[in-house]
């Protein structure tokens, strides 16, 4: 089945897995949701992910979640830009989650990055979503 927004049903698949206590849960994947992926490892919400494939040979990350104290380190998982409706933000126009305690994900001219690392490149781009 063909999936419209490749992103959104991979952040969905993260909390839905969550919210059933799974260890890890899998993926397709693709170029995007890899650069994704680095940007939430290196914020410390999840664990790790590595490349695989199934049993039909396509490739598949099969991500690592972290849980603390036996509640999920992402407590809000939310997609800002859809396929339907982009969402771009300038340096002085991008969002901060919870003031400064979640991450938006945005992808600019020089990558996927954290917000904040998009204020400290001085980049602007498209909010593809905040977590908590």
């Amino acid at each position: 089945m063909a999936v419209n927004d490749p992103l959104g049903d991979m952040l969905t698949r993260i909390r839905n897995a969550q919210m059933r206590m799974k260890s890890t849960v899998r993926t397709p994947a693709s170029k995007l949701r890899g650069w994704v992926l680095d940007v939430l490892l290196d914020e410390g919400y999840i664990r790790g992910y590595e490349a695989a494939t199934d049993e039909q040979g396509l490739p598949v990350y099969d991500i690592a979640l972290k849980y603390y104290e036996g509640a999920p380190v992402i407590r809000e998982l939310k997609r800002v830009s859809t396929p339907g409706r982009r969402v771009y933000a300038n340096v002085k126009s991008m969002p901060q989650v919870r003031n400064g305690l979640g991450v938006s994900i945005v992808s600019t001219s020089r990558g996927v990055m954290s917000d904040a690392k998009a204020r400290a490149e001085n980049v602007g781009g498209e909010v593809l979503c905040t977590v908590f």
